[in-house]
C-alpha cells in the first residue's frame, strides 16, 4: 500500500503543478478580455476584475471605427502569414535535409555557416539597403515575407529532427530508383510532420506578430498589416489619453476616453485568430516538443 501511494502522490503533485501553470497562463488572458469589455470609468474607479462590473463596448467601437481598414489589414496579415509560413517551412525543410545527410560533402561547413549567423547578423542598415536599394521591394508584400522567411534557429531545430531519420530508409529508397526529390517529398516530409507542425506554428506566430518590418518597408496604407495598424492606433490612443482634458475643451473627444479598455481590445483582436488556430495543431505541437532532444 505504501509503495503504491507514493507514485499516486507524485502524480497528484505533477497534476497540481500543471493546473497552477495553466491558471497562471489563462488568468491574464481572461483579465484582458474582461478589461476590454469594461467601462473606462469603472476601471478607473474600482480597478481591474476578472468579470466586467459595468459592461461596455466603447473600446471596440473606437478600435473598429473603420471596419474596412481593419478588415484590409487582417487580409494583408493573413496573406503574409500563410505565404510566409508555407515558403518558410519548405526552405527550412530543404536546407535542414541537405545538411543532415551524412553523405553530403559540405554538411559540416553548411551547419557551421548557419550556426555562425545565429551569433552575428548583418545589422539593420545592410538589411534595409538590401531590401530597398538592391531588391527594390519597398512597398510590396515580398518585403514582409522575405524578412522572416528563413531563420537559423528553425533550420537547426529541423536538422536535429531529420538526423534521427534512419539512413537505411533513404538507402532502400535509392535501391528502388527513387530520386532525391522523391525521397524528400514521399519519405522525409511525412516522417517530419510533428517537426513541421511545430515550426509552422513558430513561423506563423512570427509573421502574425511582426510589425517592425512593415514600419520599415511599407508606406502604402493599403499594405499595412494588422499589427502595425494596431501600433498606430495605440499611439493615437496614448496621445488622446494624455491630452484628454485639452482636447475635450476643444470638443475633439469626450470625457473618460477608454484608453485602458481600448488597449486590451486591440490585444484581443490581434491574438484572437491565433488562439483559434492553435488547438488544431495542438496534437502535432505536443509531439514536436521533443524535436532535437535526442542526439542523432
Amino acid at each position: 500500500m505504501k509503495s503504491a501511494s507514493v507514485p499516486r502522490f507524485s502524480k497528484m503533485l505533477v497534476h497540481l503543478m500543471f493546473i497552477l501553470v495553466s491558471i497562471a497562463m489563462i488568468g491574464p488572458l481572461l483579465l484582458i478580455v474582461s478589461i476590454s469589455f469594461s467601462s473606462e470609468s469603472d476601471l478607473l474607479r474600482n480597478g481591474y476584475s476578472f468579470w466586467p462590473r459595468v459592461f461596455s463596448l466603447d473600446a471596440y467601437a473606437i478600435v473598429l471605427k473603420a471596419p474596412k481598414v481593419i478588415a484590409q489589414a487582417y487580409g494583408v496579415t493573413i496573406l503574409v502569414t500563410i505565404a510566409g509560413t508555407i515558403a518558410g517551412l519548405f526552405l527550412t525543410a530543404t536546407t535542414a535535409y541537405a545538411i543532415s545527410r551524412t553523405n553530403f560533402r559540405y554538411g559540416r561547413i553548411g551547419t557551421f555557416y548557419i550556426f555562425f549567423t545565429m551569433l552575428f547578423s548583418g545589422g539593420l542598415v545592410p538589411s534595409y539597403i538590401l531590401m530597398t536599394q538592391v531588391l527594390h521591394l519597398k512597398d510590396t508584400l515580398w518585403a514582409l515575407i522575405l524578412s522572416g522567411l528563413l531563420t537559423p534557429f528553425n533550420i537547426m531545430i529541423m536538422k536535429g529532427f531529420m538526423v534521427k531519420v534512419p539512413g537505411e530508409i533513404i538507402e532502400s529508397a535509392k535501391v528502388d530508383s527513387a530520386r532525391e526529390w522523391t525521397i524528400f517529398f514521399r519519405i522525409i516530409l511525412p516522417l517530419s510532420t510533428p517537426a513541421l507542425a511545430t515550426l509552422g506554428l513558430f513561423i506563423s506566430f512570427n509573421y502574425w506578430n511582426a510589425w517592425f518590418p512593415a514600419m520599415l518597408y511599407i508606406d502604402n496604407p493599403d499594405l499595412v498589416p494588422l499589427q502595425l495598424m494596431l501600433v498606430r492606433i495605440m499611439d493615437s490612443i496614448e496621445f488622446l489619453s494624455q491630452n484628454e482634458q485639452m482636447l475635450s475643451q476643444m470638443g475633439s473627444v469626450q470625457a473618460n476616453f477608454p484608453a485602458l479598455s481600448a488597449r486590451m481590445a486591440m490585444v484581443v483582436l490581434a491574438a484572437g485568430p491565433m488562439l483559434i488556430v492553435f488547438p488544431f495543431f495542438q496534437r502535432f505541437f505536443v509531439q514536436g516538443l521533443t524535436v532535437g532532444s535526442l542526439k542523432g
